[in-house]
């Protein structure tokens, strides 16, 4: 009786312990990031961030502006049907593009989180629905589900500081439309909160309805260089709408930029060539 008293304890202890060895730790790596935002994912689908492993203080924004992470868009149940995800391990940071294409309540969202000591120390959450810039949710996760954001190959890839680079090239060309320096790749396509501004040619551009006049500032980056993305969290003007532009670059050459603007359509509506022209 003792030797199977011993052996059932001995299994109920492996049983306990088997999900906690088996789950990665939230880290400054690739898994640690990974599982971080997994978390996040599973407490935003459910509206309950009781099971994040938040840093006390956490830092918490909402479209540019502190908020009650206990009382914000973090502890809405969404029913996200497609999510994206990258890592940037020399900040501890991550960001998720996710959709939301339930008609009751649709949306299109940008997440990026910080981790420290292995909790999550930020949140920031940049989102749009139906009445912002451009929104549609069904148009941007097709468009979106159809492209190729495949890890880049090694001979393909690109340094942070040239991938920072491309970024800062492509939103400098907005206050004086000088788009000599921004390196263009072919085919590019742009998505706009839901406008797809591509043709599915192989000679589709960015380049087409980039503005003057627009000094977009406040940039923040997450950089994920093996899979060539940068995304810039950022402003137009001081005081103007929040941002987020998400590039990916191949060769040193953007081939995708997704934006996600947090503005009325009311407050500006969008002219008939579709240019990204936010107002200052």
């Amino acid at each position: 009786m003792k030797h199977i008293s011993l052996v059932s304890l001995s299994l109920a202890l492996c049983a306990l312990l088997a999900p906690a060895l088996g789950r990665a730790e939230v880290s400054c790596t690739q898994a640690g990031l990974r599982q971080a935002v997994d978390l996040y994912l599973a407490a935003q689908a459910k509206g309950d961030i009781s099971g994040l492993p938040l840093a006390e203080g956490v830092g918490y924004w909402e479209n540019g502006a502190v908020a009650n992470i206990r009382t914000g868009f973090a502890t809405k149940p969404l029913k996200i049907v497609h999510d994206r995800s990258f890592f940037d391990i020399s900040t501890c940071q991550t960001f998720t593009e996710s959709v939301v294409t339930d008609n009751a309540a649709p949306y299109v969202s940008g997440t990026r989180l910080r981790v420290n000591h292995g909790k999550i120390a930020e949140v920031e959450i940049l989102w749009t629905t139906t009445g912002y810039w451009g929104f549609d949710a069904n148009s941007y996760l097709k468009h979106t589900s159809e492209e190729d954001w495949s890890p880049i190959s090694a001979d393909a890839s690109n340094s942070r500081a040239t991938l920072v680079a491309a970024a800062n090239a492509y939103l400098d060309a907005f206050l004086e439309k000088k788009t000599d320096l921004v390196p263009w790749g072919y085919p590019c396509e742009r998505l706009e909160g839901g406008m797809y501004l591509g043709k599915g040619s192989p000679t589709d551009t960015c380049a087409e309805g980039v503005p003057a006049g627009v000094n977009i500032v406040n940039r923040r980056f997450i950089v994920d260089q093996a899979q060539g993305v940068v995304q810039v969290f950022c402003t137009f003007g001081v005081s103007g709408p929040t941002d987020s532009h998400l590039f990916h670059v191949v060769n040193g050459k953007l081939r995708h930029v997704h934006t996600i603007t947090h503005l009325l359509q009311a407050s500006f509506p969008i002219p008939s060539e579709h240019p990204q022209t936010p107002p200052k």
